[in-house]
């Protein structure tokens, strides 16, 4: 079953997103096809409340431009509230445990949190202990409201997703491991192409060989062949010290024209951002007509409100 032909029911039923690893290929169905409706009523100026009077709490370790604006701005879209939380303004795992600050929220009357941060033992333990929904807006190992953003903005472009191939360049990151979940859950093939020393968790990729085609390969023609969806990130994510040495070994795996001209004609490009031109994308791609980073990023604020919609609305 493709998305394109699913039927949603309106719910799914998680109280939380972690990453995607229990989320079931209807559960992501749900979500994009909310996302869809959720960016029609918006682009037509159609009110769409349906948090009202719900509150969110953003927690962030780590900054974040798309982050923190489109979660605010969804939640303000959506009739409820948001409240920015710095690693400055709360004691989050430094100062008291993350224990006592989910039960202290939870005593607040939050509806849900978004957390952006460096361990994912951080975002596991919240949900562990809070009353509210947790979701797991980054941290070192997953990205999962990327991802999802991404593989809506290729059925948006294609009309399906079953099929389509989504191949990755660089560091076998948590973008990385977001997008072989995501990916393979839905029906496209996915094959990361990354060199030796920088590819993906071993058990991560594992795991979505189990739901669908993944591939992981050092070599950069097999991975750009007949791809539709041609996809990369920063070499060094933030906190990470500038390495030579790793620069080195990923600058072969920059997509530039030459990789794109490897691809289906009609394939697109994709980069979560920030990017660094010149390093993993060369400038004539990523801000070429085949390049769709807006409208990606945009698909941010849209998906993230069907994951808050469907995780933090009525039961």
């Amino acid at each position: 079953m493709d998305v394109s032909s699913y039927k949603p029911k309106g719910k799914i039923d998680h109280k939380h997103l972690l990453n995607l690893l229990d989320y079931s290929q209807s559960d992501i169905y749900e979500i994009l096809h909310l996302a869809e409706s959720l960016k029609t009523a918006f682009r037509k100026g159609k009110k769409h409340e349906l948090l009202k009077g719900k509150t969110l709490a953003m927690i962030f370790s780590k900054s974040s431009t798309r982050t923190r604006v489109s979660f605010e701005m969804g939640m303000h879209q959506l009739g409820g509230h948001s409240l920015f939380l710095s690693s400055n303004d709360i004691q989050l795992g430094r100062g008291e445990t993350i224990h006592d600050t989910a039960m202290v929220l939870s005593r607040y009357g939050i509806d849900g949190i978004m957390i952006r941060t460096f361990k994912q033992s951080d975002v596991e333990e919240l949900a562990r202990y809070g009353t509210f929904s947790v979701i797991n807006g980054l941290t070192d190992d997953f990205h999962p409201c990327q991802a999802l953003a991404d593989i809506f903005t290729a059925y948006e472009r294609y009309g399906h997703l079953n099929g389509l191939k989504l191949s990755y360049f660089g560091d076998g990151n948590n973008m990385a491991h977001s997008l072989m979940l995501a990916g393979a859950k839905t029906g496209m093939e996915v094959c990361i192409c990354s060199p030796e020393g920088f590819q993906p968790n071993p058990e991560i990729t594992e795991a979505a060989k189990k739901f669908g085609k993944v591939t992981v390969t050092t070599d950069v023609k097999q991975a750009a062949e007949y791809a539709d969806v041609l996809y990369t990130d920063v070499f060094f994510s933030m906190g990470q010290a500038k390495d030579p040495a790793k620069e080195k070994a990923l600058m072969p795996y920059q997509v530039n024209a030459d990789v794109m001209a490897l691809a289906k004609k009609d394939a697109v490009f994709m980069h979560c951002l920030p990017a660094h031109r010149g390093e993993e994308v060369t400038e004539d791609v990523i801000d070429s007509e085949r390049s769709v980073i807006f409208q990606e990023a945009e698909n941010r604020l849209h998906v993230q409100k069907a994951i808050m919609c469907l995780l933090m609305g009525k039961r």
